[in-house]
């Protein structure tokens, strides 16, 4: 007997129907492809976590659990702990330094701004995101790992907001697809200065934001770029029994450009 079409299989149907109206070419071709990859990789997240369960298996966050949804971008990275797995030499200096505070700025589902409660037990944690749905994850997975008391969930960040910066050692994580053009400006926020910033850039949408992000803080800290790196060696042993394809999308985070971080280490 035929199983009925699950929400998931509905809802990419649904959308490849929008995308097959568009006239026909590459474009259409490109973005039928995305989604059906992204199709493929929440199926293989459910079947990670069907049969890992929802710690995330490795990496800095190791042992959190992950029990929601990703908001923004894969789900099956973070289970795994090979999320942005070229940034954990970077989390783990952080973690060593024990910053006073955090302030996680596009936070999403809480991912970075709940492992790090986690690791930094002595540390206030402000976790913010202009989304709601976003907001209310987070404080479902502070809540799933008992951190809910340390961490502050807010909106929308504005220059003013960095003078807690000021306050204590703090370190800043900013991911907010392409607006830290405008809001990671040391003219506006000098508190800035002050802070160890980790900044995914957004070049593919801004392009020579890397340049100019370098330009505004070289005087004031040591910028490093860090690009994108895959660990295929950290995937469990059955992943052996999939495609190269099923493989390849355990590992794929769902960026359609590169997305290189620049790690600027305040010099004071």
């Amino acid at each position: 007997m035929t199983q009925p079409p699950t929400a998931l299989t509905r809802a990419v149907d649904a959308g490849l129907a929008r995308v097959a109206a568009e006239p026909p070419g590459p474009d259409r071709l490109a973005a039928q492809l995305r989604h059906l990859a992204k199709w493929r990789s929440i199926v293989l997240a459910n079947t990670l976590a069907a049969r890992e369960g929802t710690r995330v298996a490795s990496g800095p966050f190791a042992g959190m659990d992950y029990p929601v949804a990703a908001s923004e971008g894969a789900r099956a990275p973070r289970l795994l702990g090979i999320y942005e797995s070229a940034l954990h030499p970077v989390i783990e200096s952080v973690i060593a330094r024990a910053p006073a505070q955090v302030l996680d700025v596009g936070c999403a589902e809480g991912y970075y701004a709940v492992g790090l409660a986690r690791r930094l037990p002595s540390a206030l944690v402000h976790a913010r995101d202009t989304d709601a749905r976003a907001r209310a994850l987070c404080a479902s997975l502070a809540q799933a790992n008992g951190v809910g008391d340390r961490l502050r969930i807010g909106g929308e960040v504005a220059h003013a907001d960095f003078a807690l910066c000021e306050a204590a050692p703090t370190f800043l994580l900013c991911d907010i697809e392409g607006a830290e053009a405008e809001l990671l400006d040391p003219r506006l926020a000098p508190a800035l200065t002050c802070a160890d910033i980790l900044v995914e850039v957004h070049e593919g949408m801004r392009p020579g934001l890397v340049a100019a992000l370098t330009g505004r803080f070289t005087a004031s800290h040591r910028v490093t770029r860090i690009d994108r790196l895959l660990r295929p060696d950290l995937l469990p042993d059955w992943s052996e029994t999939l495609s190269d394809l099923d493989r390849l999308l355990l590992l794929w985070e769902w960026r359609a450009t590169p997305t290189p971080w620049l790690w600027m280490e305040c010099r004071q």
